[in-house]
């Protein structure tokens, strides 16, 4: 169940003590659109799920398991019976840069099946049926113990997207672990500098590619155009400084890389669904 919801934004309610929330849902009823900070991993054991991300929507058989990224507003609908993992754990503080990259990667999310992932399926599925057993056994060192098994399957994912993206680089095999590493690079420099005037070109130089040679080659590597990817750091950053209610709208833009109030204003609709202002009344009404 969503237990806090102001308009779009669910505050979780994390177990005593930590930051994780797991639970095995049987209720039949929809929720709502909604977005939180922390991630959110459902796998149906019993029946089937439905979850919609935006546009894209996706249909969880028993057994198939959804990675949604944070931020993201997503709908949830269920069968009239059935039962489902749905497990939260939040990653703000851990203080790990390859989570801001496979997080852009797997953007607004991924859907784990038999078919699509043949040899990672059974390692997640185990996975997920032990972060549950674990958050319900009370032992010492729960906590630990599920974000080992968590950060396991974001590294396996994001490993295997890498993977499928260097096949996909159309260079010499010697090439492409130099492509990914270059691309890599990048994205750790507009995660250290978003907030700067960095255009395609500038960028595209800093990698050593031509504008049209990177632009190919960087939604190769992490599936997202560098502009959703520089967005999305964007947005992200300029969320944290509205819910610190220190600045003014304008400066919120100004301090999170964007020229222009309209600017700003355009792409945190986009990618929010609501406009910078009502996402600060949004979450002030949560306080």
């Amino acid at each position: 169940m969503i237990e806090n919801l102001s308009g779009l934004h669910e505050t979780v309610n994390y177990h005593q003590n930590t930051q994780l929330r797991l639970y095995n849902n049987d209720e039949p009823e929809n929720y709502p659109p909604h977005w939180h900070t922390p991630f959110e991993l459902i796998m149906p054991t019993i029946s089937t799920y439905r979850v919609l991300c935006g546009e894209d929507e996706y249909n969880l058989r028993t057994g198939d398991i959804i990675i949604i990224c944070p931020g993201i507003i997503h709908e949830l609908f269920a069968p009239p019976k059935g039962e489902r993992i749905i497990f939260q754990p939040a990653v703000t503080g851990l203080g790990f840069r390859d989570i801001d990259l496979i997080s852009s990667i797997l953007s607004p999310a991924v859907l784990i099946t038999p078919e699509e992932y043949p040899g990672l399926y059974k390692q997640i599925y185990s996975q997920m049926l032990a972060i549950r057993d674990e958050y319900f056994s009370e032992k010492p060192y729960m906590e630990s113990s599920i974000y080992s098994r968590f950060l396991d399957i974001l590294v396996s994912v994001g490993r295997d997207y890498t993977e499928h993206a260097q096949r996909a680089i159309d260079a010499t095999a010697n090439k492409q672990k130099e492509y990914v590493d270059k691309i890599t690079t990048v994205c750790n420099y507009v995660s250290e500098h978003f907030a700067e005037d960095l255009t395609l070109e500038d960028v595209a130089s800093l990698a050593g590619f031509s504008k049209y040679h990177f632009t190919r080659l960087f939604r190769q590597v992490t599936s997202v155009s560098f502009y959703k990817f520089l967005s999305q750091k964007r947005i992200a950053h300029a969320k944290e400084l509205l819910i610190s209610g220190e600045y003014s709208i304008m400066e919120v833009a100004y301090l999170s890389g964007f020229s222009s109030h309209g600017a700003f204003a355009r792409m945190f609709r986009q990618v929010t669904g609501v406009s910078p202002n009502e996402f600060r009344k949004m979450y002030d009404g949560a306080r």
